[in-house]
């Protein structure tokens, strides 16, 4: 279920989607998840998906789509063509992928995070989808906001604690 933080603002948590053309902004919180942020510069619509894990070992039903990276492409495609449009006709921002629990790093050396962040940016590049910004990586949380009608994405750093109060940034280039 979406839940709504403020009227303006839908808030996604692991494994949910959104995609819409009216003037909300998208919040989410993210640890070694990814939030992919895809917009329409000329249309002014786009949408964000929060995901789990690069990849799935079980049959994917409904409920579970969105919790991998593949299946949330499969929404970006589905949504981007009901609205007569093509994905690679959207610019992507990605957020995430954090290295938050040591124990998660697999015995080649990346973390759960970090193959999100990989996960992401491949599926992106496979569908022609341009890459304005890519903040993944690091530790800590992030916390940010997707606003759709200029497709800013202001995103707030924190070092573990997600209640810290810290100023929010805009970010506007790759980050990685």
């Amino acid at each position: 279920m979406i839940s709504v933080i403020k009227q303006s603002e839908v808030f996604l948590h692991p494994g949910e989607f959104y995609f819409c053309d009216n003037k909300n902004s998208i919040g989410t919180i993210l640890g070694s998840c990814i939030a992919i942020c895809l917009w329409h510069p000329r249309l002014q619509i786009g949408g964000m998906c929060h995901f789990v894990l690069p990849d799935r070992q079980v049959p994917l039903n409904a409920e579970q789509v969105g919790r991998y990276a593949g299946g949330s492409i499969q929404l970006f495609l589905a949504h981007t063509q009901s609205r007569g449009t093509l994905i690679k006709d959207y610019v992507a921002k990605i957020f995430g992928g954090a290295n938050t629990v040591a124990e998660l790093v697999q015995d080649d050396g990346d973390s759960i995070g970090e193959r999100n962040a990989n996960a992401a940016m491949q599926l992106l590049i496979e569908q022609g989808v341009t890459i304005n910004v890519a903040d993944v990586g690091e530790t800590g949380y992030r916390r940010i906001n997707f606003n759709l009608t200029n497709g800013d994405v202001w995103a707030k750093r924190h070092a573990s604690n997600i209640h810290i109060n810290e100023n929010p940034e805009l970010l506007t280039g790759i980050m990685i």
